[in-house]
């Protein structure tokens, strides 16, 4: 562990708002559901039903994860979540790559969320897809979260809550309604990849990670979120429960009710749509209310997310490993530098993307590209639980030791297969095949000149407290 020295450091300004418990479980809900479970069929449609049991599998993987980020946080809920529990575990360096790592996760998320934003709302306009039409809609999906953000947090919250709320109808429908009118017909072919089972479910399972990140966002803005120590656990594995319940469910019912050739086609890229029109015996008008209610989820997500992008550097910041204007609070009390500069480099990933591709490999490429940048904090978040659950068992015995540590190994175990697998497997061209490694490699590139300038001013870790 590094050194637990104390260093002088700047007081954390109090937010012009806080969170209590319904809104940390929503801003968990709201990060976690945005438009990625509504995207994910169009994306798997390649795969075929047996992206159902990829999601059951990634759904074993975020529990672990959501229990383990309960857990840290109880025991160090400081603002920053994973990148705060590297940086205590492995010193300045690693947490500097976390931080990082979680900011490319954060802004290159949006960019994802609003590339598959875009495929609702142009189920009312720019139906034939036209590419510069498609970037000036996903810019604007950006922007305005951005300035509600820039706003206030009492807003950001406002945004959140109500959001979460109608962002549940269409899942609630498809999880109820829609399992009456699954036919088994439609999960036939069950693999369609021309891989073996166990390749077609590692592949999808890449892209299902996308639908759970979000499961540390409340440890990650455990500044704004009051009585941090019991909300922050409490939303922390709410939110994720209720959203493996519905994603389940409902991706069941949509490949149940439309066959994965449907799915896969260009036309059909809003997928809960196209399950809604289907289930309610055709025409338009089930689509077209799902389609919107896709519309405000999304809006929800990139809300928060938008939120979450400038809390990584925030705290980094803080602490010495971000340039300073990272750290400046606005006169509405938001980190106004990180949340313009995550939203412009999460246009550039959005327009780099659209001109290089197109339908689903624009999705999938940022999808993966996030998968890989936000498993390598979930991997060194549970590594340092490791560390330290096995480090406080050597004096005194402590309880739930193997319940912790089983945990943080899956955890563990899920982030590394996450990396393997994040490629684009359907593709031949090379450059797409690792088009998400590349965009990823290319981004923490970025970086090294902003560590080099930052290292001699980092501040040291804290001491990490006893377990409790």
């Amino acid at each position: 562990m590094a050194e637990a020295e104390t260093t002088d450091r700047t007081p954390t300004p109090k937010a012009s708002g806080t969170f209590g418990l319904s809104q940390a479980t929503a801003l968990i809900l709201g990060s976690i559901i945005g438009v990625g479970i509504f995207n994910l069929p169009y994306s798997l449609a390649s795969f075929g039903p047996i992206s159902i049991v990829a999601m059951a599998v990634t759904t074993v993987g975020a529990l672990a994860l959501a229990l383990m980020f309960a857990a840290l946080s109880r025991r160090l809920p400081a603002d920053g979540g994973p990148y705060a529990y590297a940086r205590a575990a492995f010193g300045n360096g690693v947490g500097f790559a976390n931080a990082w790592s979680y900011w490319i996760t954060a802004w290159a998320g949006n960019a994802a969320i609003v590339t598959g934003w875009v495929y609702y709302v142009e189920h009312f306009v720019n139906k034939d897809g036209v590419v510069v039409w498609s970037i000036l809609i996903a810019l604007v999906g950006l922007w305005v979260p951005a300035a509600v953000n820039l706003s206030g947090v009492k807003n950001i919250g406002a945004v959140q809550v109500w959001t979460t709320v109608i962002k549940f109808i269409p899942l609630a429908i498809m999880s109820t309604v829609g399992l009456f009118l699954v036919s088994t017909d439609n999960f036939q072919p069950w693999n369609v990849s021309g891989q073996s089972n166990l390749q077609a479910i590692a592949g999808a399972m890449a892209i299902c990670l996308f639908s759970y990140l979000g499961v540390e966002t409340a440890a990650v803005a455990a500044a704004k979120v009051r009585d941090p120590e019991r909300n922050i656990p409490r939303a922390t594995v709410f939110g994720t429960l209720a959203s493996a319940v519905v994603y389940l469910l409902s991706l069941t019912a949509v490949f149940g009710t439309v066959p994965s050739t449907v799915l896969g086609e260009e036309a059909n890229k809003a997928s809960y749509s196209v399950a809604a029109n289907a289930m309610a015996g055709g025409g338009t008008w089930a689509g077209d209310l799902v389609a919107l209610a896709v519309i405000v989820s999304g809006f929800g997500a990139l809300n928060g997310w938008t939120m979450i992008c400038a809390e990584m550097p925030l705290a980094a910041a803080r602490d010495g490993l971000f340039p300073e204007s990272f750290g400046k609070i606005s006169g509405r009390g938001v980190p106004a530098i990180g949340i313009i500069a995550s939203t412009v480099l999460a246009s550039l990933a959005m327009v780099i993307s659209f001109m290089g591709a197109s339908g689903a490999t624009v999705f999938n490429t940022l999808v993966l590209m996030t998968g890989i940048t936000a498993a390598i904090p979930y991997g060194f978040s549970a590594l340092a639980q490791i560390r330290w659950r096995w480090r406080d068992n050597r004096p005194v015995h402590t309880p739930r030791l193997a319940r912790d540590l089983t945990v943080a190994v899956l955890s563990l175990i899920f982030s590394v297969l996450f990396i393997w697998y994040s490629r684009n497997t359907g593709e031949t061209a090379w450059y797409l095949v690792w088009g998400p490694f590349l965009m990823a490699a290319a981004a923490f590139l970025l970086g090294i000149p902003v560590y080099l300038r930052m290292r001699n001013r980092m501040t040291s870790p804290g001491p990490v407290p006893p377990y409790h």
